[in-house]
């Protein structure tokens, strides 16, 4: 008979000592056993890799959210603080705006009632005074509510006076209506000559309604154009054989 040998499997020992050395333990384990231990160990140590790995990379993109949401929320609140800043502003220059609209209204008001009184006045003056030569154009050319906006000058050889609506421009004195026209300033231009040697001209930039025609005779204070519209502007000339004279020296002659 021939003599079998035995396998003899393969097997490793694990000795633990205590640091006194009074006492030990082994322990024996197989190939296959120290070999699925290593499996679990590596299995374990690439799980908590992976898992750092992951907690790492959500922490930093979670870190970045939270920055830029920070970044976020501060121009939320620089950006309603501006609104609110401009609707302050708004508010304020709305009452500024307001406050002026109301003053320049007043004064409108005002100016009005001073143009009508004085009106007023000088309608009741003339009535008072009666013209010694009625074709010398010594009355005032408006009737009505009307300021005399500026005054005659050697650049400006003629009196501008602003009217308003309802108001009238009438015949400075006696004569013959010699021109009814327009150009590009002027929607009427209206020529009178008197007996007295004088020519005044009426010239409205605005439009309004003409009450004359060429031709015609009128007395002082006889309607030449009726005014439609406030603010609008006459341009009032007076002309003697020499050329354009001060309209308030004439009116200043009366009687």
């Amino acid at each position: 008979m021939k003599n079998q040998r035995h396998k003899r499997k393969e097997s490793y020992s694990i000795l633990l000592i205590s640091n006194t050395g009074r006492t030990s333990r082994q322990f024996q384990l197989s190939t296959l056993a120290l070999r699925f231990i290593l499996i679990i160990a590596l299995l374990t140590c690439t799980v908590t890799g992976l898992f750092a790995y992951t907690y790492s990379t959500e922490h930093k993109v979670q870190s970045a959210l939270r920055a830029e949401l920070s970044e976020q929320e501060q121009l939320v609140q620089t950006l309603t603080a501006e609104a609110a800043a401009l609707k302050e502003e708004q508010q304020v220059l709305t009452e500024e705006n307001e406050a002026l609209k109301r003053e320049s209204e007043q004064y409108a008001e005002e100016a009005k009632e001073a143009a009508a009184a004085a009106a007023a006045m000088a309608e009741e003056a003339e009535e008072k005074e009666p013209e010694s030569d009625s074709t010398l154009p010594s009355r005032y050319p408006s009737s009505g509510a009307s300021i005399l906006s500026s005054s005659y000058s050697e650049e400006q050889p003629y009196l501008t006076i602003t009217t308003y609506a309802q108001s009238t421009i009438v015949a400075a004195g006696d004569g013959t209506v010699t021109a009814v026209a327009s150009d590009d300033i002027y929607h009427h231009i209206i020529e009178i000559e008197h007996e007295s040697g004088y020519k005044t001209r009426y010239l409205c930039r605005q439009e309004a309604t003409a009450e004359v025609e060429e031709g015609a005779q009128v007395q002082a204070g006889d309607l030449l154009l009726t005014i439609t519209t406030d603010d609008t502007q006459m341009d009032y000339q007076v002309l003697n054989a020499e050329g354009p004279v001060d309209p308030l020296s004439v009116i200043d002659a009366k009687g």
